[in-house]
C-alpha cells in the first residue's frame, strides 16, 4: 500500500486535541485512530504493537539476525490535529496532474493561490491532496504516520537488512503535551526521528528556546471626575509596557534565526490588565537578553507608578534541541546521507517553533525532525502530494539502511 492511500483513510478519523482539557489524552477520539494503528502495525509484522492508557502507541521491529548490535533508531509522529477547522467530517480530495496554478477547493469558496503560496508552481504535474476547503486535511501529522508504516512494511516485505527499529505515535502534540507521557525506555531507541516537518528532504535540528511571559498590572480605579493624580489606568500601563519592547522584533518582522516577542493576549480594564507573551530565540544568550528587556520594562514601570504595580512572570517552555543534537553528529549526518540516497538535496533549516523532538532530546532521546512533504498546516489550505509522500517513505527506508551499515 502506498503512503498516500493510508493518509486518505487516516484523515477521515477526526482526532482534534483539546487545549481546554485536563485529561491525557485531551480527547478520547484519538484512541479511535490509535487502536486502528495498533492493528495495522500488527498486520504488517510489528508483533508487539500496543497502546497504553494515555494513547501512546509503541512497536518494535527486531533487528535482522547478525545486526542486533547496530544502533537502535526509532520514528515518531503524532495522531492529533489542531481543533481549528476540524468540527465536521474531513473529505480529502485528489487533484491529479495539478497545473501549478490557482486551485479551487471544491465549493468552499477558498482557493490555493500561488500568490499566497509561492511554492505551488513547483508542484506542477504532481498529484495533489487537499481537503474540500472547509476543514484541515490532517496531513499534520498523519502523513508522518502513513510514511512510517509504509516504510516499515517495505522493509519487512523486501527483507531489507536492518538494526533494531522502534516506532511510536503520540497524542496531543498540537497542544504542547505530545511528550507528557512518552516512555523513552519503552521506546527503546538510542536516537529518534520525528516525521513532522514540511517539504520532503527537510532536516531540522534547531528549535527556538521558548518561554511564556505574563504581565499582570494592578491599577487604581477611581471616579474619573476626581482622578487627577490618583487614577492609574491598568490598561494604559499594560499598553505602555508593550511599547517598551522592540517593535522590530515581532514575529511579523522576523525570519530565519531571528527571535521575537509575541503578544498573544491582552485583556484590560482600568483596575486590572493582563498581557501574555511568548518569547523565542535560537541563541541562548540573546534569549536571556529578552528576559532582561522585559524585566527592565517591569522595573521601570514599577518605579514610575509604584512598587508592585506590574508583576512579571516568565516560565521556560523548551530549549533549542541543537544543544543536544550537536553532541550526536551521526544523527544528522546519516539523515543527510539518507536524503541524498533518495535523490534529494538535504534542506537544513531552523524550526521557527518547537517540536516534540526538542522535548525528547532533553529527555535523553536525541531526535531531529524530517519533512513529510506537506504544506500550509493548521488550516483549510493544507496540502501534500503523493510524490512527496513517496519520497518521505523512501528517506525513512534509506535511513534504516544507513544505520545497518
Amino acid at each position: 500500500m502506498k503512503a498516500y492511500e493510508r493518509l486518505l483513510h487516516y484523515v477521515t478519523v477526526r482526532t482534534p486535541s483539546d487545549e481546554n482539557s485536563e485529561t491525557h489524552p485531551s480527547s478520547k477520539c484519538q484512541f479511535d485512530l490509535g487502536n486502528q494503528l495498533v492493528q495495522e502495525l500488527k498486520a504488517i509484522g510489528i508483533e508487539d504493537a500496543s497502546i497504553d492508557e494515555h494513547c501512546y502507541v509503541y512497536g518494535h521491529l527486531p533487528a535482522t539476525p547478525g545486526l542486533e548490535d547496530k544502533t537502535a533508531i526509532g520514528f515518531i509522529a503524532h495522531m492529533d490535529t489542531v481543533s481549528d477547522f476540524c468540527d465536521h467530517d474531513i473529505k480529502p480530495v485528489i487533484h491529479e496532474n495539478y497545473d501549478g496554478g490557482v486551485l479551487p477547493l471544491s465549493d468552499s469558496g477558498r482557493v490555493l493561490d500561488p500568490a499566497v503560496f509561492p511554492h505551488l508552481p513547483s508542484l506542477k504535474g504532481q498529484t495533489l491532496i487537499t481537503s474540500d476547503g472547509t476543514t484541515v486535511l490532517g496531513a499534520d501529522d498523519k502523513a508522518g504516520i502513513a510514511e512510517i508504516i509504509t516504510a516499515l512494511e517495505e522493509i519487512i516485505n523486501s527483507n531489507i537488512p536492518h538494526g533494531p527499529v522502534s516506532v511510536a505515535f503520540t497524542p496531543d502534540e498540537e497542544i504542547g503535551n505530545g511528550t507528557w507521557g512518552f516512555d523513552v525506555e519503552k521506546f527503546g531507541a538510542k536516537y529518534g526521528y520525528t516525521l513532522d516537518g514540511d517539504t520532503e528532504g527537510e532536516l531540522q535540528y534547531e528549535t527556538f528556546n521558548a518561554a511564556l511571559a505574563t504581565v499582570e498590572v494592578t491599577g487604581e480605579n477611581v471616579h474619573p471626575g476626581s482622578a487627577k493624580d490618583v487614577m492609574v489606568n491598568a490598561a494604559l500601563v499594560a499598553a505602555e509596557f508593550d511599547s517598551l519592547l522592540p517593535a522590530a522584533e515581532r514575529p511579523e518582522r522576523t525570519e530565519g534565526h531571528e527571535g521575537f516577542y509575541h503578544l498573544t493576549h491582552f485583556n484590560g480594564t482600568v483596575g486590572q490588565a493582563k498581557l501574555t507573551y511568548i518569547l523565542r530565540d535560537h541563541d541562548s544568550v540573546v534569549f536571556a537578553d529578552r528576559h532582561r528587556v522585559m524585566e527592565q520594562a517591569a522595573k521601570y514601570l514599577n518605579e514610575k507608578y509604584g512598587e508592585g504595580r506590574v508583576k512579571l512572570t516568565i516560565k521556560e517552555q523548551y530549549k533549542n534541541m541543537a544543544e543536544i543534537i550537536c553532541q550526536y553528529p551521526e544523527t544528522t549526518e546519516k539523515a543527510k546521507a539518507a536524503i541524498k540516497a533518495a535523490g534529494l538535496e538535504p534542506e537544513v533549516i531552523p524550526v521557527r517553533g518547537g517540536t516534540d523532538g526538542a522535548m525528547l532530546s532533553f529527555m535523553g532521546l536525541p531526535c531531529p525532525n524530517l519533512g513529510t512533504g506537506g504544506h500550509a498546516f493548521h488550516g483549510p489550505f493544507e496540502h501534500i502530494t503523493t510524490e512527496a509522500m513517496d519520497k518521505g517513505t523512501e528517506i525513512i527506508v534509506e535511513l534504516v539502511k544507513e544505520y545497518a551499515k
